[in-house]
């Protein structure tokens, strides 16, 4: 369940397609700091877990940046590839957390390991993150209303998941549609900073 999915390279072309359509509406407005123009300014990453061969375009993080001389301030726009700095994908994170907390038994530490290429003590670290720090989030905090009272804040991502993959009919569409809950998509979040 959930792992030949995020086996895929076609999940995280799809989800790059809608990063770059984030972006794009994010470079369509304003800096937040001055009103200047955005203007694109993508850095590479080297994420973890995902499969081998992804083009390069699909591992650059898609950033913002004003054009106004003497600003310069940073736009960084929801990502459903990028989990904040995490060097793992959004999606390896999500699956890799969430089938753990279904299935301890068939998501061994060395079957995560064997997969993602992830560590015991780094799940632990995300599965800390999901039951004592995600709930508190703006973003969760922004989402709880519209979500059903059967998904509880100490089963997040799992229940979440399994909720959205029920009402899709599919793993992947699921999946997609979490992970741009979680990137704040449906809030329209920008983070601004410089």
């Amino acid at each position: 369940m959930y792992l030949d999915t995020v086996r895929h390279a076609t999940l995280f072309q799809g989800l790059h397609r809608i990063d770059v359509d984030l972006a794009e509406r994010c470079r369509l407005g304003r800096c937040a700091r001055c009103c200047g123009p955005l203007h694109r300014s993508h850095y590479t990453r080297k994420p973890r877990g995902g499969p081998p061969g992804l083009p390069e375009e699909v591992c650059q993080r898609l950033s913002l940046c004003c054009g106004r001389v003497g600003c310069r301030g940073r736009a960084l726009p929801p990502s459903c590839l990028f989990l904040g700095r995490r060097v793992y994908w959004s999606a390896v994170v999500l699956v890799a957390v969430a089938v753990r907390q279904r299935r301890p038994g068939s998501a061994s530490a060395a079957k995560l390991r064997s997969l993602f290429d992830v560590s015991w003590e780094t799940v632990k670290r995300w599965l800390a993150y999901f039951a004592e720090v995600f709930p508190k989030t703006g973003v969760w905090q922004r989402l709880r209303g519209a979500v059903p009272s059967s998904v509880r804040d100490w089963d997040l991502p799992a229940g979440l998941l399994e909720l959205l993959v029920r009402e899709s009919g599919s793993e992947e569409t699921g999946l997609v549609r979490c992970l741009e809950l979680l990137a704040g998509v449906s809030g329209g979040g920008t983070e601004h900073g410089r």
